[in-house]
């Protein structure tokens, strides 16, 4: 497909990029700057993927961090590899003993909901099975950051400061005063622009990089995580760092329209995306949008996540296999439920997140499609001390409701929001695209892909789009630009639609697609953040 560069329908101040060499489109200029210096350096789309995210703990550590998890997809001669960064509950946690601390739910906050993280052990097995340089020389760019300081971004700036003042209320043991000492030494969140370094921060990933991630999970590093989480009360030990590794899985995918888009099996919600566009590809196609075509989007959509909310979990305890969902015969007796108003399905109701998400893509036809998280915000509330490592608190997904597919069980994945997707057309690699925002990524897959596939625009302006979000039960979000006369023909057709004051809970994407024919690269970033696309 060839898209006019010139064509947007939407407001922005940005075209999309272009180059054939190389590109890295993330949420962050410096973490961008910091996959490209490593293309530079003669590393490939996983070596540059690698660099971005362990840059983005840096520059952007109020969305994602050492201690969160990851996803991947790679394409690499000639073939699409998934990867599971994402970590187990400890062997020694259960419904009654986290109820036996005088929890009804989860907690957010503190040692209970933290998982192993999965991101260090990610960036190795990438590094090793599909790398051109070694570990250690993919995070110097991250570690100069660290060391050295950086300014902050507008958008971090921002999500930061939001972020202390949660948890100046929500923290309030001991247990949290390492988190406030690294990410507000001056009694605050950094400003836009103000300098912040974490010297600890560099310290760890220089051991995880000359170790290849040993230390973090077999080590110093283990030990030193191992002996917080018990101070602070929780469950994770020595023996469930030890006992990790990544897994290597098949993606999925579903045919629409002419591409297969491919998504990460459960744990992960990328399922949603797929059974919804399976849905979707049952009417006739359209250039344009109308209230009809957003109407049915929605109800797809909400049909979905409630088939996810009741089955998705650890893909080792589900209770049925996730292929039957993409079956024709399902997306058909699915679609029939769609009519011309609007439904009420059960479903959960969507909570939200910090994420990064990153793209990436070289001259020799390599991309990736790379995500991690710490799941809200900073995560946990707990830093490890003297390593600059925030845990993720990605346990709060977990039930305490034991008839619950998604029950707190030991050694369990929980049902994981942060997904990367991918296109490709004639097995052959087309795109990289994502994103991020907790609940709001498969929403937002189904109208990043529709808007390319269906509507033909260019990767910038397929994410500034206006975008909407399904809240709960017949309630719709949509952003301050979404038109006005769609948004009360929705109304219309039973729809409770609500207008957002800002863009922050829509979500954050990018995009790297490749031509069919040259192989030139087409990158956009979203405006919704301090995105940007490194171009070579």
């Amino acid at each position: 497909m060839s898209f006019d560069p010139l064509y947007h329908p939407y407001p922005t101040y940005r075209l999309p990029v272009y180059a054939n060499r190389g590109m890295v489109a993330t949420s962050q200029p410096l973490a961008a700057g910091a996959g490209l210096d490593i293309l530079k350096r003669g590393g490939n789309a996983i070596d540059a993927a690698i660099a971005t995210a362990a840059a983005l703990t840096v520059v952007e550590p109020c969305s994602n961090g050492i201690g969160g998890d990851a996803f991947a997809l790679v394409w690499t001669e000639g073939k699409l590899h998934g990867l599971n960064g994402s970590g187990p509950s400890p062997a020694g946690i259960s419904i009654d003993a986290v109820k036996a601390l005088g929890h009804t739910e989860m907690p957010r906050y503190g040692a209970i909901p933290v998982t192993v993280p999965g991101a260090p052990a990610a960036w190795a097995e990438l590094s090793r099975t599909f790398g051109r340089l070694p570990l250690s020389e993919t995070l110097e760019p991250a570690i100069r950051y660290a060391e050295e300081g950086y300014p902050v971004s507008p958008t971090a700036a921002g999500n930061w400061n939001s972020a202390f003042r949660r948890y100046s209320t929500a923290l309030t043991g001991t247990e949290f005063k390492p988190w406030f000492d690294l990410f507000a030494p001056n009694g605050r969140a950094p400003e836009a622009g103000e300098v912040w370094r974490s010297p600890d921060h560099a310290n760890t990933l220089r051991l995880i990089g000359s170790s290849e991630a040993e230390e973090f999970y077999r080590g110093v590093l283990a030990d030193t995580i191992s002996e917080c989480i018990l101070r602070s009360g929780g469950f994770l030990t020595k023996e469930d760092l030890a006992g990790y590794r990544p897994e290597w899985v098949e993606p999925i995918s579903v045919s629409y329209r002419g591409y297969d888009v491919w998504e990460i099996p459960p744990n992960g919600q990328g399922l949603i995306a797929l059974i919804a566009l399976n849905m979707l590809k049952g009417y006739p196609a359209s250039s344009q949008e109308s209230p009809e075509a957003y109407h049915r989007q929605i109800e797809a959509m909400k049909l979905a996540f409630a088939d996810g909310s009741r089955y998705i979990t650890d893909p080792s305890r589900m209770s049925c296999d996730p292929y039957a969902f993409l079956t024709e015969e399902y997306a058909e007796q699915r679609r029939r439920l769609i009519g011309s108003e609007a439904l009420w399905p059960e479903a959960g109701e969507p909570r939200g997140s910090g994420t990064v998400y990153l793209a990436t893509a070289d001259g020799e036809g390599n991309m990736v499609s790379f995500i991690q998280s710490n799941y809200t915000g900073f995560g946990s509330g707990l830093v490890v001390p003297g390593t600059g490592i925030s845990l993720q608190n990605r346990g709060l997904e977990f039930s305490l409701d034991d008839t619950h597919a998604n029950r707190l069980e030991p050694g369990k994945r929980t049902y994981h929001t942060i997904i990367p997707g991918f296109l490709t057309k004639n097995s052959q690699a087309i795109g990289a695209f994502g994103v991020m925002g907790g609940y709001m990524q498969p929403q937002g897959h189904v109208q990043v892909a529709m808007n390319l596939i269906d509507y033909g625009l260019h990767p910038q302006a397929a994410l500034d789009a206006p975008r909407w979000q399904w809240v709960k039960g017949k309630t719709v979000m949509v952003e301050p630009h979404f038109p006005m006369h769609m948004a009360r023909r929705l109304e219309r057709m039973g729809h409770e639609v609500q207008v957002a004051a800002d863009f922050s809970s829509f979500g954050r994407g990018q995009i790297i697609w490749r031509d069919e024919k040259t192989g030139v690269l087409c990158g956009g970033s979203d405006a919704r953040t301090d995105g940007f696309v490194a171009g070579w």
